[in-house]
C-alpha cells in the first residue's frame, strides 16, 4: 500500500499540472483531487501502521508530500481557471 500511495501522489501531482492547460480544468480538478484523496489516506494508513512495528516508511512519507502537493496544485490552477474564464466573461460584456 505504501508504492501505491507514492504512485497516486505522483499521479496527482502530473494531473495537478494539467489544470493549468486552457480547456482541461473542471474536469482534470475532480479527477486529481480524488487521487490526491486517496494518496493521503493510503499513506497515513502506511505510515501508522510502520510506526507501531519500527518499519521504514519512506514510499508512505514520499506519497504523502506528492498527494498533498498535488491537491495544493490543482485547487490553484482550479482558481487561476475560475478567476481567468471570470475576468475573460467579464471583458467580453464590457466591464
Amino acid at each position: 500500500m505504501d508504492i501505491a500511495g507514492l504512485v497516486l501522489g505522483i499521479l496527482s501531482v502530473i494531473g495537478a499540472w494539467v489544470v493549468w492547460i486552457p480547456g482541461f480544468g473542471h474536469a482534470t480538478v475532480l479527477v486529481t483531487v480524488l487521487l490526491a484523496i486517496i494518496g493521503i489516506v493510503l499513506s497515513a494508513i502506511v505510515m501508522s501502521k510502520a510506526k507501531g512495528k519500527n518499519q521504514p516508511s519512506g514510499y508512505a512519507i514520499g506519497g504523502l508530500i506528492l498527494s498533498i502537493a498535488g491537491l495544493v496544485i490543482s485547487f490553484a490552477g482550479f482558481i487561476y481557471t475560475v478567476l481567468s474564464f471570470n475576468a475573460a466573461a467579464a471583458a467580453s460584456l464590457g466591464f
